[in-house]
């Protein structure tokens, strides 16, 4: 299941180019569009923005895995993998470990990008590791999500709607800017939005900016806050998700019923009335 995905990755170079330029043209924009509207000088806002943009990307997990997900559900290549020898976790897990690799690799540009624009690693090399290795966590249980919800949904169209929602999340955290001034209801939500821990504490990590005093629990324990929030996600839904792929044909015997085959047809598990379904010789995945 790994080498499917990484072969599918290889294959659309034009969506990997495009998924790994985005966050450096996102860096570019906000680090000198919105850097010279805030109080913090370019260079400053710029030390401060990188972090919070690899973090968004992280997030932006959430899309990829549910496009991917309800791709094959809908295709029914699902219903086929289903039908191997093989456990329901090998799925999922291959598309989120493929995912994680891919990710990996991609980080390097943008944090290249970032130090060509005056962002600074601040810290020791281990805290840097630390960080970066936070950094990949918070990308798997991303991922898991996306996965759960793409099988969830079962199609590709309401996957891609339904992705283009996540990218509010960065914008309601502190990944583009303090949550300082935000009005206080507003400011709890940021301050408990997942991206912010984990945002604040690859800044605390990276020596760009200090734990801001005051805050909630996960933002004032960055690091702590970001391992307890990782936990959580892929307690629930590593889980949920292999569920879900154990369970993603099991529509298929009540779309075509049960009934007793009419004389002369051939009928079998998953096939209906009319000798059709995921168990005929004729059946096309997606018909």
């Amino acid at each position: 299941m790994l080498g499917r995905q990484l072969r599918r990755v290889r294959n659309n170079p034009g969506l990997l180019i495009l998924t790994q330029t985005m966050p450096i043209n996102m860096l570019l924009f906000f680090g000198y569009v919105f850097g010279s509207a805030l109080a913090m000088p370019g260079e400053e806002y710029r030390s401060f923005l990188v972090p919070g943009l690899l973090v968004a990307t992280a997030a932006n997990g959430i899309m990829t895995g549910m496009f991917q997900a309800a791709q094959d559900t809908h295709r029914g290549v699902t219903d086929r993998l289903r039908t191997l020898p093989t456990s329901r976790a090998a799925v999922p897990l291959g598309q989120t470990v493929a995912d994680l690799l891919v990710t990996a690799v991609g980080t390097v540009p943008l944090l290249l990008t970032g130090l060509l624009v005056g962002w600074r690693i601040e810290g020791s090399a281990l805290e840097a590791a630390g960080a970066l290795g936070l950094l990949l966590l918070f990308r798997f249980a991303m991922t898991w999500i996306g996965v759960f919800l793409g099988l969830l949904t079962r199609s590709e169209e309401a996957a891609g709607q339904l992705g283009a929602a996540t990218f509010l999340l960065p914008l309601l955290s502190n990944a583009y800017i303090p949550v300082g001034g935000l009005p206080g209801w507003l400011r709890t939500v940021a301050e408990w939005n997942p991206i912010s821990a984990v945002t604040t504490a690859l800044r605390e990590l990276f020596g760009n900016a200090p734990v801001p005093d005051g805050a909630a629990w996960p933002v004032a324990h960055p690091v702590a806050g970001s391992l307890a929030w990782c936990a959580v996600l892929l307690a629930v839904f590593v889980p949920l998700a292999v569920r879900r792929t154990r369970a993603a044909g099991s529509e298929w015997p009540r779309a075509y019923g049960r009934a007793k085959a009419p004389s002369g047809s051939v009928a079998g598990p998953g096939r209906g009335t009319d000798g059709t379904g995921p168990g005929s010789a004729g059946w096309i995945p997606g018909t």
